[in-house]
């Protein structure tokens, strides 16, 4: 499938902002199974921009300074990105979960996907005993990698209401638990929490989705958003496999990746620090438009 994605973040300052310093991870990363055929970054007023290195986990990052004052600020990426991902199927000779788990532990792999970075708590994620011993209901040593990571997914999408009223950013996993209620974020906060609690290495997706309007209606332009799941590692011959424990499926088709971290802190899709503004306010447009079959 080939999409056309324009994602529009737009700034209100009460009082000019004097100067601003924000990091743009707005460009979808390469990763198996999808190809970014042309993307363009907007800026108004124009900034000064500079590509910049991730320091942890996997982003392509433009650091946007601006030092003349501005009331106003928007930020519009446009991407096409062709995805043909499969649906990941469940084979009786997939390793088990103590399998994964010692195979994770002996890993030397340095690099930003290599799974010794995403066995440990972070900074948003921390382990909960609460979480981890609802989680280890499904999470048996001997279970197939593949069939519990699914199963793990689906209770939680079962079990947990979406309610965007429940959560905020910074509320912690535990919270979100405790409520059975919340986003994406906290949806894939809470199954990270828990696989990381089994020793399997799991890291935060960001990125988009594509959504499906009822039948006979429109699909609404803008109406889209970003969206948080799963990536776990199984293994050194499955790798990284996406798991959405908000809709209860696997990351396929309808999945395109922007970024991946140890949590949201890593990889939101903007951050940084504004100077003299005031009061600010935020509007995010998200548009994930399906072209044609690939």
């Amino acid at each position: 499938m080939i999409y056309d994605i324009r994602h529009v973040t737009r700034f209100h300052y009460g009082n000019a902002a004097q100067f601003a310093r924000c990091n743009l991870r707005l460009k979808p990363i390469d990763w198996a199974g999808q190809n970014l055929e042309r993307y363009r970054l907007s800026i108004m007023p124009t900034g000064r921009t500079v590509p910049v290195r991730a320091s942890a986990g996997l982003a392509n990052i433009v650091r946007l300074t601006i030092e003349e004052p501005v009331r106003q600020l928007t930020i519009e990426s446009v991407s096409r990105i062709t995805v043909d991902r499969m649906v990941p199927m469940i084979h009786p000779d997939d390793p088990t979960i103590a399998q994964v788990a010692q195979a994770a532990r002996a890993c030397r792999d340095p690099s930003p996907m290599g799974p010794s970075a995403y066995l440990y708590p972070s900074p948003l994620i921390p382990l909960d005993r609460d979480i981890a011993d609802w989680c280890a209901e499904e999470l048996t040593p001997d279970r197939r990698i593949t069939d519990a990571a699914i199963a793990l997914a689906q209770r939680i999408q079962r079990e947990f209401a979406f309610d965007p009223t429940a959560t905020l950013v910074d509320t912690p996993p535990h919270d979100a638990f405790v409520k059975r209620g919340g986003v994406c974020q906290d949806f894939a906060q809470i199954m990270i929490s828990g696989l990381r609690a089994a020793g399997l290495a799991a890291a935060y997706a960001s990125g988009y989705i594509r959504t499906i309007p009822p039948p006979g209606q429109e699909r609404l332009i803008g109406a889209d958003a970003t969206h948080a799941w799963v990536m776990l590692w199984c293994g050194d011959v499955l790798g990284w496999i996406g798991v959405d424990p908000t809709n209860g499926i696997w990351m396929a088709g309808d999945h395109i990746v922007m970024a991946v971290g140890r949590d949201y802190a890593e990889i939101a899709p903007i951050d940084g620090i504004v100077l003299g503004s005031g009061m600010q306010q935020m509007d995010v447009t998200v548009d994930v438009a399906p072209l044609e079959t690939a």
